[in-house]
């Protein structure tokens, strides 16, 4: 298995790995309409791959694309537990369902978190999916009990 940090020229994996994984989470089938989702996602992506604001990491077994996982670069307003404000969310975490549970999704978390904390970041967060769930607990990940959302 082979992880690569995406460029500009995976644009066209990293969007459909984009869909795949929203519809996924959010158990849509194919008769959902995503052409807005997929156009603003290929504008993030050409947006943010340039200006360092998200990475994201591909997993290929030989020439074939198997997992991905990335991460969204951001600042807030600076606070006493982080003094820098800035965060980062993990999001797109994905293998193909032939490669699940052999430690890929695992692997792909650990170089994104490593690569967030080599650049000074410590506050990390991410929404788990029933799925997922588990594979952050054992990362070490804790639910939140003190976030509000509107």
């Amino acid at each position: 298995m082979e992880h690569r940090i995406a460029t500009l020229d995976d644009i066209d994996i990293l969007v459909k790995t984009r869909i795949e994984v929203l519809r996924a989470a959010n158990k849509l089938d194919d008769s959902v309409d995503m052409i807005e989702v997929e156009i603003e996602s290929r504008a993030y992506y050409s947006r943010a791959l340039k200006d360092g604001s998200h990475t994201a990491i591909l997993v290929f077994d030989d020439d074939k694309f198997i997992g991905a996982g990335a991460v969204s670069y951001y600042q807030v307003m600076p606070t006493f537990h982080n003094p820098s404000g800035k965060k980062a969310y993990i999001m797109n975490m994905y293998t193909s369902p032939d490669y699940r549970r052999q430690g890929i999704a695992y692997k792909t978390l650990d170089i994104l978190v490593k690569d967030i904390k080599a650049k000074g970041i410590t506050d990390i967060t991410l929404e788990a999916t029933e799925m997922g769930r588990p594979l952050y607990e054992k990362y070490g990940f804790k639910q939140l009990e003190n976030e509000m959302e509107l």
